[in-house]
């Protein structure tokens, strides 16, 4: 589970203009070189003043932050059990 977690912090279409780049949570910028940015397609969005980009971006980043949680609450569960014995 605790693999699975990092690999739900991705996006199979990779960030805009960059799909080889899966997470969506921290890559290199876009027009910075090797400098990481967080939340890369949004704050490189907002940046540019790409407001629709912006938007979709938000969208991808809210649906691997969801699946993120679900598989955290998943787990707290499961050590609960485990522990209640």
């Amino acid at each position: 589970m605790l693999i699975d977690s990092e690999r739900k912090l991705t996006n199979a279409e990779g960030l805009p203009n960059r799909p080889w780049f899966k997470h969506q949570l921290y890559a290199p910028g876009f027009y910075t070189g090797y400098g990481v940015k967080t939340v890369p397609a949004v704050r490189e969005s907002i940046e540019l003043k790409k407001w629709k980009e912006a938007d979709e971006a938000i969208i991808v980043v809210a649906s691997v932050l969801q699946d993120e949680a679900a598989l955290i609450s998943s787990a707290a569960a499961k050590l609960t059990a485990a522990t209640a014995h």
